[in-house]
């Protein structure tokens, strides 16, 4: 009975060790996904990419959208209110 207690307790803590592991690489992509996400307040437009392209991409607004040209990382688009999405166009800027 004792092997039995001890093999499941060292299983036990072989998934929560690869669980936390997996929880910790997944942080940062949840924090800043690619391409557009809203906080409570905030939009924002996250280019994605190792080559240091900037892009053009659309903001959608209330009346007419515009383009934007955006470079690597994240880019605050404005107030989570006035924003309703942004997206790539296909050209570079």
């Amino acid at each position: 009975m004792n092997i039995r207690r001890s093999l499941t307790a060292a299983l036990g803590a072989m998934a929560l060790a690869v669980g936390l592991a997996s929880a910790a690489s997944a942080t940062p992509t949840a924090l800043n996904p690619c391409g557009f996400y809203e906080t409570g307040s905030d939009a924002f437009y996250n280019h994605c990419t190792g080559d240091g392209s900037h892009i053009v991409i659309e903001v959608e607004v209330w009346g007419p959208n515009y383009e934007r040209c955006v470079v690597p990382g994240t880019t605050w688009l404005g107030s989570a209110g006035k924003i309703d999405g942004a997206h790539y166009v296909g050209r570079t800027c």
